[in-house]
């Protein structure tokens, strides 16, 4: 619309300026608006299409960045008072290309302290709502974002997943993410602790896009993918992989536990989608979802005391005692971390065989339903955390790709699902994501319940 002269940047960047203006106040989604830099890059992005020179495919629409994403703009607080003055000396490298494809910084949005919980809230900014309902947590890390582009204050959002970060918050509120295969999006960081990833960061945590649309997600990874000087881990590969079966496996029963009414209701109408589009189902469970679980969990433990130790005098009580539950239920002298890495290429490899004979799982984002705030700090715990990610954390262990797209709501609540596949499949994920949005259509944005 932009570039063929229906509306103009300055057009939409206010549009969006004045949402955040009417809704951000009941959300504390938004942390800093950039209106400023917004309304100049908008209206340069005006002359140059007036000017009718080349235009970048998101030329002169606004995106929003979680905050522990460089951008020149504004700090990288990480949602930690110690950071909350840290301005980065150069972007990140999915910012610096989305600038480079049109895109204009609009806003930053909020996350838990050092992105290391499934909900948001930090001593620094607060406490970001869930659109739907105020009661419950709008997930993390990537919270802020899932529930800025909810309720329409952008149109499109930056974040990262280490462990659900980009999916939990879109299934809570209802939108659409794209977690990435290790290596396809390159990320780094030039402030602490971003330049100093731990082990278990630098294998498994992934930048990823956030939208509302399936087909957003798609042109967001086209813009952002590739090698990066900045990245070693980053890598070249190409988007489409090699035709294969159009045959989803359908994870009904989730090892480890039962799932809630309406996860598995979400799971059946996602079902019925694909099957509606062509596909060919069959019900089957990938291999050792409760052994990926555990290695998932000891990776992470193996640099938590580390962690904790540094982060012992930024970190609220709450956060720490997370992490300090985390390396109790894993202790990281238990399992030698040589065994560790060799049972994830064990469990890689079976996972591998298991995309062979089925190209793409659709299986729960989370188990139940989202929990009450601080849930995963308070009452609920390491328990809680690990119970709903049960079909999370596999994906982060084996560094392979997952769309969550929204199928439905229930009980005034969003219900959704999460399409896998193998290493550097994004294209099936997109693919399926997209079939069964087709089917069920997008839920968002929404005007958020105050009551």
């Amino acid at each position: 619309m932009i570039a063929g002269g229906e509306t103009s940047s300055r057009e939409v960047v206010d549009a969006h300026l004045a949402r955040i203006d009417e809704v951000n106040g009941d959300l504390n989604a938004v942390v800093r608006v950039l209106a400023d830099g917004a309304r100049a890059g908008a209206d340069a992005a005006d002359a140059a299409v007036a000017a009718g020179g080349p235009l970048g495919p998101f030329h002169g629409v606004p995106f929003t960045i979680k905050e522990n994403l460089d951008c020149t703009c504004s700090p990288t607080t990480q949602g930690v008072p110690a950071f909350a003055e840290a301005v980065p000396t150069v972007d990140s490298p999915v910012v610096e290309r989305m600038k480079a494809a049109g895109a204009i910084p609009l806003a930053r949005t909020n996350l838990p302290e050092l992105g290391l919980r499934i909900s948001t809230n930090n001593p620094l900014h607060g406490l970001t709502r869930n659109p739907w309902t105020p009661d419950l947590t709008a997930g993390g890390s990537s919270g802020g974002e899932a529930a800025s582009l909810a309720s329409g204050m952008s149109p499109f959002g930056l974040g990262n997943d280490l462990g659900g970060s980009l999916r939990n918050p879109a299934y809570c509120c209802g939108i659409t993410s794209l977690k990435t295969s290790f290596g396809r999006l390159p990320g780094a960081g030039c402030l602490p602790p971003a330049d100093t990833q731990p082990l278990s960061f630098q294998l498994m945590g992934v930048e990823g896009p956030m939208a509302r649309h399936v087909a957003d997600l798609r042109l967001g990874l086209e813009v952002m993918a590739g090698r990066h000087p900045r990245d070693p881990r980053s890598v070249t590969v190409p988007f489409d992989g090699a035709p294969t079966a159009r045959r989803a496996a359908i994870l009904t029963e989730v090892p480890g536990g039962p799932i809630h009414p309406a996860v598995a209701d979400g799971v059946r109408k996602a079902a019925d989608a694909m099957e509606a589009a062509g596909w060919e189902l069959v019900e089957a469970t990938p291999p050792e979802m409760e052994q990926c679980q555990e290695v998932w969990a000891r990776m992470l433990s193996c640099d938590m005391p580390a962690m904790v130790g540094a982060a012992t005098e930024i970190m609220s009580e709450g956060a720490l005692g997370l992490l300090n539950d985390l390396i109790g239920r894993f202790p990281p002298d238990e399992v030698p971390a040589i065994l560790v890495h060799t049972e994830y290429h064990r469990l890689a490899t079976a996972w591998a065989g298991f995309f062979d004979a089925n190209p793409v799982l659709v299986a729960p984002t989370w188990t139940r339903t989202p929990f009450a705030h601080d849930a995963d700090v308070s009452e609920g715990g390491i328990d809680l955390m690990l119970d709903v990610m049960r079909c999370i954390t596999p994906v982060n262990l084996l560094g392979i790709p997952a769309a969550a797209v929204p199928v439905g709501v229930a009980d005034g609540i969003p219900q959704g699902v999460q399409v896998i596949a193998d290493r550097y499949r994004e294209d099936l994920c997109l693919d399926a994501a997209a079939d069964i949005e087709a089917a069920l259509g997008t839920i968002t944005p929404i005007d958020p319940v105050t009551g």
